[in-house]
């Protein structure tokens, strides 16, 4: 008779450890991740404190929260991977983080005369002998200071030939420890001074600045102003596909709604038709009001250029005037509004709304990034998309992630979550962070600049050479040439196929300032615009720069801000128009072929 072996071995372990419980103890390992301790004791929390408590958590009532079990899990699984020798394993904490991680001391590391800095912070250097096999680091605490601690490790033996694997997390980067190297991802610019000679050459286990978001709970929990309800809301245009012949229709609710379902109907006839929409369950952990959502997305096609369409979100019946939108028509004439960084600000809804009065004709409406301050906190989303509901739900919103966006090397996950954009990302970056999409005779690359650069180079002369359109527009966060910090990786990566195929424009943020450019080809001026591209960086929130450092390549620029955009095209002619918050007219230029 077949006997399935694992099954016997199982029920014997069982019958053993019945029969010896009295004389020993029988566990099973306790092979729980961080993040399942984490998610449960919030669980735990919610069910137990109230919202002030909750608020009010210091670091010692947080440590107080875990069982041994669970401190062990904390201390020990955060941060894990396997050495072929024996190591000794280096971890270099910010002193700027106030309170030393309890497990350092707790599992045998010393904390050295060592240290190491960078220009933002000194790091002490704490070490522990490991022999070969398994090495488990924990939490960077319970409060987010916002410089996670990095690792380096090396042999015990000089002559030993040190190979790490079995990471956890996966696809850890290995570097070399020495003065310049990068030890977070998020932020490579910044880089180490003065390593210890004793350390240099150590293999070099870099991280993210995000990481301690994995265990926050000191002044952690927030809530929003918007929470969700059985009814839908926050109702959002964007595209996914062709233009004339589809739109993307968003919306959320609690989680008691199950489903979404779309009407629609030309404004013109009677005739409704209906679409299903598919569903996201979207969960922000550290919201005390609204833990968990539904998000839906309806993408509807097959539709007729250059008609309106009326619809309805279900269960809703009625139809409602700003619930409208339009099909890019035949004709090669059309308007856009575009926004540099908006940080959920509510003087950015309010120009928001008076550029929509202003100018009603703009077909859609873009950002550059940073839309808010920290990507992950859905009350930010909440609030940014609270201030001109009327506007997006006629209009689609296009965007590219910033750095905020994808916050400390986290993700964007929840902007992915809020937007349903073109899945054509190249490889080696996440689908509708870097996305394409052509508008009558014009082609928009919008870039994700917090991804991998050189990967996105080939995508885009792919695009830029297949395409057909009169008009490219480049559209990315970091802006290439600007007075503060250039980014030669994209000059060096991107430009020249800007040049090769002639972008009119590349669009970005990020420097809290206004600058439109000569017309440049090679990173030098020309002298036309049929030679070059004009970049342009622009800030839709006030702000203002004191001793800007000159820069010769800039045609117009100003250190004080708060602008839009209004771009029109018309055939082989393009004109853009800057204005201010008052809606004055600050810069403009006009583009022909």
């Amino acid at each position: 008779m077949y006997q399935n072996n694992r099954f016997v071995k199982s029920l014997n372990l069982i019958v053993v450890c019945g029969f010896l419980a009295t004389q020993f103890s029988c566990k099973t390992p306790d092979n729980r991740s961080v993040k399942q301790v984490m998610d449960n004791k919030i669980t735990e929390l919610y069910a137990s404190k109230t919202e002030s408590e909750l608020a009010a958590l210091d670091y010692q009532q947080a440590k107080a929260l875990f069982s041994p079990a669970d401190l062990k899990i904390l201390g020990s699984r955060h941060w894990m991977f396997e050495a072929n020798v024996p190591v000794t394993v280096s971890v270099f904490r910010s002193k700027k983080q106030e309170i030393v991680p309890w497990w350092l001391a707790e599992n045998g590391f010393t904390k050295t005369r060592l240290s190491v800095k960078n220009e933002h912070t000194e790091y002490e250097i704490w070490q522990k002998a490991f022999p070969a096999g398994h090495v488990g680091l924990g939490i960077d605490g319970f409060e987010n200071n916002g410089l996670h601690y990095f690792v380096a490790v090396q042999p015990q033996q000089k002559g030993d030939q040190l190979t790490l694997d079995k990471f956890f997390p996966e696809n850890q980067y290995v570097g070399v420890l020495q003065d310049s190297a990068f030890t977070y991802h998020d932020w490579d610019e910044l880089v180490l001074i003065g390593v210890p000679e004793e350390l240099k050459g150590a293999q070099l286990l870099t991280t993210i600045r995000g990481r301690g978001t994995e265990s926050h709970l000191v002044g952690a929990f927030r809530k929003t102003d918007h929470p969700s309800s059985k009814d839908p809301d926050q109702v959002m245009l964007t595209w996914s596909g062709d233009p004339s012949t589809s739109v993307d229709i968003q919306w959320r609710t609690n989680t008691t709604i199950p489903d979404g379902k779309i009407n629609y109907r030309k404004k013109s006839d009677g005739v409704v038709h209906s679409a299903d929409a598919g569903k996201f369950r979207l969960e922000d952990r550290l919201l005390m009001n609204d833990r968990f959502i539904n998000r839906f997305t309806a993408k509807i096609t097959g539709l007729e250029p250059g008609t309106v369409y009326e619809y309805q979100v279900l269960p809703d019946t009625t139809w409602k005037p700003d619930y409208t939108f339009t099909t890019a028509a035949a004709d090669n004439d059309f308007s856009f509004t575009w926004f540099g960084d908006t940080h959920y600000s509510p003087v950015f809804g309010k120009m928001f709304n008076r550029a929509d009065s202003s100018h009603p004709d703009a077909a859609f409406y873009t950002i550059s990034g940073d839309l808010v301050s920290d990507g992950l906190y859905s009350d930010q989303w909440d609030k940014l998309i609270s201030f001109a509901p009327q506007v997006i739900a006629k209009k689609p919103l296009m965007c590219v992630p910033g750095n905020h966006d994808n916050r400390y090397g986290l993700g964007a996950a929840t902007y992915r979550a809020m937007f349903s954009y073109p899945e054509n990302a190249p490889a080696g970056v996440p689908k509708e962070q870097t996305y394409s999409f052509t508008y009558k005779n014009t082609l928009f690359l919008m870039l994700d600049c917090t991804s991998p650069i050189e990967a996105q180079t080939s995508w885009i002369e792919e695009q830029l050479k297949n395409s057909k359109a009169t008009w490219k527009i480049a559209m990315f966060h970091f802006p290439p040439y600007n007075f503060e910090e250039p980014y030669p990786n994209i000059q060096k990566a991107w430009i020249p196929v800007f040049d090769k195929y002639h972008v009119d424009m590349v669009l970005s943020g990020h420097t809290h300032n206004y600058m439109r450019s000569k017309p440049m080809s090679g990173g030098l001026v020309t002298d036309s615009y049929k030679k070059g591209t004009v970049y342009l960086i622009s800030i839709a929130i006030p702000s203002h720069h004191e001793n800007m450092t000159a820069e010769p390549y800039a045609a117009v620029r100003f250190a004080d801000g708060q602008y839009y955009q209004y771009l029109k095209v018309e055939g082989n002619k393009f004109t853009y128009t800057a204005l201010n918050a008052d809606n004055k007219v600050v810069d403009s230029f006009t583009i022909k072929k």
